[in-house]
């Protein structure tokens, strides 16, 4: 497979990473929305993200249970046509959310939702191990970076389409309870995937082989960095679903911000926009330059897609004093990347360290200091998929596609653990219930600790 061969089915394969991303973020603008039409509780609001990330975990159960029983199913249909089958099952739920808003009833939305959230489960376990497999395994973690940066492009603007589709502009007074304004955002996402859909069938992307376990076994379970990976990747997507999925009722409290809902979606999509922030940043390692080349990417890629953020935001109208004054948070991420030194392990223990600290911050301040430090841990979340995904397949052989399987059922960790943010928000405040995400960043960073000597003791090369 050449060079230019693999970049051009890098390429097509990363586009399915756009969508994951602008349905996730767009899921924020659902929760006020859900929130008031139906009379919920923050607990109950956060149903919207369980619906959705428990679809990975189910998904993901029902692949593993499949593998044990009759064999890998990707090894027996092929890749391509698992992500075609994966854009389809998606689509199906997109349209499904039409008569779910017409009924005005939320328990068929949230089902609509965990029905796209069941396509998107296929197409992770099948594109992560894929961008991986294209390429040297010591920069793995970059190539996925690189796809996550287009997955993070799909977060920083969903919020705003979806916010402009349901709210109208951000200069509203109320906000529109009307469920008919869901309809026209997830039609366009429904005709968006078949039209995918049928783009990865006419694509050709090559073949890759993963040799298949002979036995029945749950083998992958054998090797402890996967077992360190799994709770890796359910308190990271916890962390960064459950920062952001609490931030407007967070900016809603006097002490903070005190605005309504269809006022706050640039906020989100600056969260969001910090995750593409770092995975840019990080992608700089895919077109393999060399000394200074390289350490000038670094500092101008982060600035360049921070520039993105802000043109985004300037088209569709918001404030830009509230986002201009956020460029410190990415001048820290720069600092954080020649740091980390390119090490997955060693950007775990960083960037997990950093969150850490941020969550902390927050919580000792309140107003606008408070909210630029929750927001700003999204740019430490930025690259930790990538990191964790890449070091905990690392050695696995034969057990790849069973780890993957298993890696994508842990995004559960975004159904549970925004929920239990929303328990303590109700129990006690939403400012004080930051407290979740802070105890996330410090088990992350101590991950890339715990990661790093495993695979360090099996003398497996993954990156430093």
């Amino acid at each position: 497979m050449t060079q230019s061969y693999r970049r051009s089915a890098l390429y097509t394969l990363i586009s399915v990473f756009f969508f994951w991303g602008f349905v996730a973020a767009s899921n924020t603008i659902l929760i006020p929305l859900f929130k008031q039409y139906f009379s919920l509780t923050q607990a109950q609001s956060q149903l919207v993200d369980f619906a959705f990330y428990a679809a990975y975990f189910v998904g993901s159960l029902l692949y593993f249970l499949v593998s044990l029983g009759v064999g890998d199913p990707l090894n027996k249909i092929g890749y391509k046509k698992g992500l075609v089958l994966g854009l389809l099952i998606s689509a199906i739920g997109a349209a499904g959310m039409v008569p779910a808003a017409s009924e005005q009833s939320f328990a068929l939305m949230l089902t609509a939702l965990f029905v796209i959230g069941l396509g998107f489960a296929l197409q992770q376990i099948v594109a992560n191990p894929y961008v991986i497999a294209l390429g040297d395994p010591a920069t793995g973690a970059y190539r996925a970076s690189f796809a996550q940066g287009v997955n993070s492009f799909g977060t920083t603007i969903g919020p705003l389409v979806v916010g402009f589709a349901i709210f109208g502009t951000i200069e509203t007074e109320t906000v529109q309870t009307s469920l008919d304004t869901v309809k026209a955002p997830y039609i366009g996402l429904a005709v968006a995937f078949v039209l995918f859909a049928l783009l990865m069938g006419a694509s050709k992307l090559p073949p890759i082989t993963v040799e298949a376990p002979k036995e029945r076994s749950l083998g992958a379970l054998r090797y402890p960095q996967l077992l360190l990976g799994m709770l890796a990747i359910f308190v990271y997507v916890g962390t960064e679903v459950t920062i952001q999925s609490n931030l407007p009722e967070l900016m809603r409290q006097p002490e903070i911000l005190g605005l309504p809902a269809e006022r706050t979606s640039h906020f989100i999509s600056l969260y969001w926009g910090g995750l593409m922030i770092g995975r840019w940043a990080a992608a700089v390692t895919v077109f393999n330059l060399k000394g200074t080349a390289r350490n000038v990417a670094t500092v101008v890629v982060p600035l360049l897609a921070f520039g993105v953020v802000l043109t985004v935001n300037a088209i569709k109208g918001s404030p830009m004093d509230d986002l201009i004054i956020y460029a410190p948070a990415v001048l820290l991420l720069i600092v954080g990347f020649f740091l980390a030194q390119e090490k997955p392990a060693r950007t775990m223990m960083l960037f997990g360290g950093a969150g850490a600290a941020l969550m902390l911050f927050g919580l000792m301040v309140d107003g606008r200091l408070a909210l630029y430090s929750f927001v700003a841990g999204g740019l430490f979340c930025s690259i930790m998929w990538p990191c964790i995904f890449a070091l905990s397949i690392a050695g696995l052989g034969k057990f790849t596609n069973q780890g993957s399987s298993l890696l994508v059922m842990m995004i559960l960790g975004g159904a549970l653990i925004p929920p239990l943010q929303g328990i303590i928000s109700d129990s006690l405040s939403i400012h004080t219930s930051y407290i979740v995400p802070l105890v996330g960043f410090i088990y992350l960073s101590v991950y890339g600790v715990l990661v790093g000597r495993v695979l360090m003791k099996q003398e497996v090369e993954y990156g430093g």
